[in-house]
C-alpha cells in the first residue's frame, strides 16, 4: 500500500527576532529572492535562519548575506543537511533600491526581518534600521520585564 503524504505545516513566516532587539527599525520593503530548488524547499520547511543576516548593495543590486539555508542532501541518514550561507540576490524595484542606497549612505543599516513563504513566491521583508546602543537594549529588557510583571499581576487578580 502506498504511503500517504502528510500535509505540510501551515506556512508561518521565519522571523529575525534579533533584528528588533538590535535595531530601531523604520520603513520596511518586501523584496523577492533568487533561489534554487533546494533553497526553496529549505525555506518552505522552515530550515532558514536570519540571525546575523544583513543586506548589502553591490553594483546597484541588493544582496542578502549570511542567511543560513539548511539544504537537504540526497544522502540518507540523520546528518544529511548542509548549511549554505552564500549571498543571494534580492529582487526589488529601481525606486526602492535607490531609496535604500540613499538611506544606507546616511548611516542606516538594511536588515532582513521576515521570510514569507505562504504564497507562490518566497519573499523577504527588509527594513531600514539604526543600531541601538547598549543602554537602549537594557531599557528594552527593563520595559519587557515590567510589562510581564503587570500582565502577571492582572492575571492573578
Amino acid at each position: 500500500m502506498a504511503k500517504k503524504q502528510s500535509k505540510p505545516k501551515s506556512a508561518s513566516p521565519i522571523v529575525n527576532r534579533r533584528a528588533r532587539f538590535d535595531y530601531e527599525l523604520g520603513d520596511d520593503i518586501v523584496a523577492g529572492l533568487v533561489l534554487t530548488g533546494q533553497e526553496v524547499r529549505a525555506a518552505r520547511d522552515g530550515h532558514v535562519q536570519l540571525k546575523g543576516a544583513f543586506v548589502s548593495v553591490k553594483n546597484d543590486e541588493l544582496w542578502l548575506n549570511n542567511a543560513s539555508f539548511s539544504l537537504r542532501l540526497n544522502e540518507k541518514g540523520e546528518n544529511s543537511r548542509s548549511v549554505d550561507t552564500s549571498p543571494r540576490k534580492l529582487l526589488a524595484s529601481r525606486k526602492q533600491i535607490n531609496k535604500l542606497v540613499e538611506s544606507k549612505q546616511s548611516g542606516m543599516t538594511i536588515v532582513p526581518t521576515k521570510l514569507l513563504t505562504n504564497g507562490r513566491f518566497i519573499k523577504l521583508v527588509i527594513a531600514l534600521g539604526k543600531g541601538k546602543r547598549r543602554y537602549d537594549k537594557r531599557q528594552t529588557l527593563k520595559a519587557r520585564a515590567e510589562n510581564r510583571d503587570v500582565a502577571r499581576a492582572l492575571k492573578n487578580r
